[in-house]
């Protein structure tokens, strides 16, 4: 009876392990069957800013390229506002399938998160990284009609002149205004803040002279620069651009908190199956490692990223948002 009973028990112990394997297995296969094949329909790439801008270009650009790696459409949609919250809150609240993605930039996941108390998305928490786009060199400019044709110059000239000057920004904490109020305070420099809703409006009046500098990045000025419009004095950048070899790095000119340029990358929202991400960041380095995208990215002024992987794509996040973080603090920045 009892060797019966050992054979019968170690029977139905079997029974309810595969079972139970079973039902892991079940709970499992949504995932799995998600991720396999992926994608088989349109994926929808969010932009969360207007179109025309730099994020927007670099999105597009990458759409494009990543439609034909993919084999699917991939549509650009632009969901503007609030700094980029309202896009980015669309998707992070989005299915977590791989089928709705967004354009990542410095103000989404750095600034934003760095300055923002009551941000309606958590940039770490709400998002799974991929990997970059490109990085975006970054660029101190005055009007062309400034006396002033160096780095060195414009300090002397702002020093001189305490109070009498202005720069521009595209809103209160952003990249610009943060990176300018670190440069305001390592230097001593006695410079006005004017927030605009935007770096195309604040490009209008720094073209028109109503503000005499700004920080913005390369890609979106890079016309201004060329006709004469704009002069770039410094860039923030690994080492000199190739379309303003002249203009030193902040770097160069030891300032190297200075130094960091702005990125935009690609991200789903949490939770989304490791298979999918995994597929996305091939895809990606695909389309990176292609020399017809490096000469796209130069051509625009942007750069080529290296090739980070999710986990130090997620890494550069949270390093970054802690430097913003920092930077407010201790220079006691303010962003009303």
């Amino acid at each position: 009876m009892t060797e019966e009973f050992t054979v019968i028990h170690n029977g139905n112990r079997r029974q309810l392990m595969a079972a139970g394997l079973g039902l892991l297995g079940a709970a499992a296969m949504p995932a799995r069957a998600q991720s396999q094949g992926y994608p088989n329909r349109p994926v929808t790439l969010v932009v969360p800013f207007a179109p025309g801008g730099s994020v927007d270009i670099s999105g597009r650009a990458m759409a494009d390229r990543l439609a034909r790696v993919l084999g699917q459409t991939v549509i650009v949609d632009n969901r503007a506002g609030a700094g980029g919250a309202i896009g980015s809150s669309f998707v992070a609240r989005a299915p977590a399938d791989g089928y709705t993605l967004v354009v990542a930039s410095q103000t989404t996941h750095v600034v934003n998160p760095a300055v923002t108390p009551q941000l309606s998305y958590n940039a770490e928490a709400d998002f799974a990284p991929i990997t970059l786009i490109d990085r975006l060199a970054n660029v101190l400019l005055v009007n062309a009609s400034l006396p002033v044709k160096t780095f060195e110059e414009f300090v002397s000239y702002v020093r001189a002149h305490p109070g009498k000057w202005n720069y521009a920004s595209s809103g209160n904490g952003s990249v610009a205004h943060l990176s300018m109020e670190l440069l305001k305070a390592k230097l001593g420099l006695d410079i006005a803040h004017v927030p605009y809703k935007g770096a195309g409006p604040a490009l209008n009046d720094m073209l028109g002279g109503l503000v005499q500098a700004t920080w913005n990045n390369l890609t979106s000025n890079l016309s201004s620069i060329t006709s004469g419009q704009l002069r770039a004095l410094a860039v923030a950048a690994p080492r000199r651009v190739a379309q303003l070899p002249a203009v030193p790095t902040f770097e160069e000119l030891k300032l190297p908190d200075l130094n960091l340029t702005s990125w935009t990358g690609l991200a789903a929202p949490a939770r989304t199956p490791e298979p999918i991400v995994k597929r996305l960041y091939e895809a990606m380095r695909t389309v990176l490692s292609d020399p017809a995208t490096r000469q796209a990215w130069e051509a625009r002024g942007a750069i080529l990223p290296e090739p980070l992987t999710p986990e130090q794509y997620r890494q550069e996040i949270a390093q970054r948002i802690q430097f913003f973080k920092s930077v407010v603090q201790k220079h006691k920045i303010v962003l009303a």
